[in-house]
C-alpha cells in the first residue's frame, strides 16, 4: 500500500558528494521512523542511519561525520546527505518507512514497514 521512489545515487570519486532521497506514496497517515541502509552481496544488510518523529538520529559508526540524515514531514521523505565518499562505501542503499497507512473504515490505520528497491552509490576513482 506504500510504495517508496528513492533518487540522487551514482557514481562519485572519493571525496565527493551525493544526496539520496525517498519519498513515500500511498494512503499514508503517519510515519514515525525513517532510515537509510546499505546491503553488499552475501552480506547482512547494515544500518547507516535512521531518524524518528522528532528528528532524533542514530548513525553508524562508519558513517558518523560524513552522513547526514534528515527529513521532510510535510513531502514524506527521508535525505541522506554524504561527504566524504570513500570506496568501501561504495553498496546498494535502502530506505526504510515505518508509519500507519489508512486501511478502509473497517480496518482503520494498519502499521506499515515498507522498504525500497535500492539505488547503487559508487565511490571510485
Amino acid at each position: 500500500q506504500v510504495q517508496l521512489e528513492e533518487s540522487g545515487g551514482g557514481l562519485v570519486q572519493p571525496g565527493g558528494s551525493l544526496r539520496l532521497s525517498c519519498a513515500a506514496s500511498g494512503p499514508i497517515s503517519w510515519i514515525n521512523d525513517m532510515g537509510w541502509y546499505r546491503q553488499d552481496p552475501w552480506k547482512p544488510r547494515e544500518l547507516i542511519a535512521t531518524i524518528t518523529k522528532s528528528n532524533s538520529t542514530n548513525y553508524a559508526d562508519s558513517v558518523k561525520g560524513r552522513f547526514t540524515i534528515s527529513r521532510d514531514n510535510a513531502k514524506n521523505s527521508v535525505y541522506l546527505q554524504m561527504n566524504g565518499l570513500k570506496p568501501e562505501d561504495t553498496s546498494v542503499y535502502y530506505c526504510n518507512v515505518q508509519g500507519y497507512y489508512f486501511r478502509d473504515y473497517l480496518s482503520g490505520h494498519i502499521p506499515f514497514d515498507s522498504w525500497g528497491r535500492g539505488i547503487q552509490v559508487t565511490a571510485s576513482s
